[in-house]
């Protein structure tokens, strides 16, 4: 039987993870494309978010309060922790404040003071992470950690989000060597991947 952690990789390489020539929304090209959100949105897959994001979080001793980030990519990682917790509340943070209604910019939880972590799902320059850490900083949450499911190892990507993170460590779950090499491994079985 396999851990959730190997599971959860497997199903990243299967479903999320293509080779080709893709252009980022950081405006550089890849060889590779890794949208997680295949994953995060498939039930297994979903599931096995929430747990190994929780698992990690009580792993490092965070005692949060909410876990969120910015949407898109954050969006399912949020909803799979925050269900898989049964404590844990979840958050939102919009590109831009709404031009309507109450004009918010954190959607869900809005405890100020409250412990967060800061989750994404594919950190490639960091850019959308950062954007998350300054708005949660800027309604008033601490901040505890800062976790993405695929960090593609950008040269200034790790860099960006830890100098935003300051004291609060940033950890990324899977590199995308790990996801790549999971993918060419099980390219090699018969009919694994489809």
């Amino acid at each position: 039987m396999i851990s959730p952690r190997q599971e959860l990789l497997r199903l990243l390489a299967t479903k999320s993870f293509r080779l080709g020539d893709f252009k980022l929304s950081s405006g550089g090209r890849s060889d590779y494309y890794i949208d997680c959100r295949t994953t995060t949105l498939d039930a297994r897959g979903a599931q096995l978010t929430g747990q190994v994001f929780l698992e990690e979080i009580r792993r490092r001793g965070w005692n949060a309060e909410a876990i969120g980030g910015l949407t898109m990519g954050a969006d399912p990682i949020v909803v799979a922790v925050a269900i898989t917790s049964g404590t844990l509340n979840g958050f939102l943070v919009r590109k831009a404040e709404k031009q309507h209604g109450t004009g918010q910019r954190i959607e869900g939880f809005r405890g100020k003071g409250a412990r967060v972590v800061i989750v994404d799902d594919v950190c490639t320059t960091g850019a959308s992470t950062i954007q998350a850490i300054e708005a949660a900083r800027e309604f008033g949450f601490e901040i505890l950690g800062v976790m993405c499911l695929v960090e593609r190892e950008e040269a200034h990507g790790r860099a960006d989000v830890e100098k935003a993170a300051a004291a609060a460590p940033f950890v990324a779950v899977f590199t995308a060597s790990d996801v790549r090499k999971e993918h060419i491994a099980l390219s090699r079985q018969p009919s694994a991947v489809s």
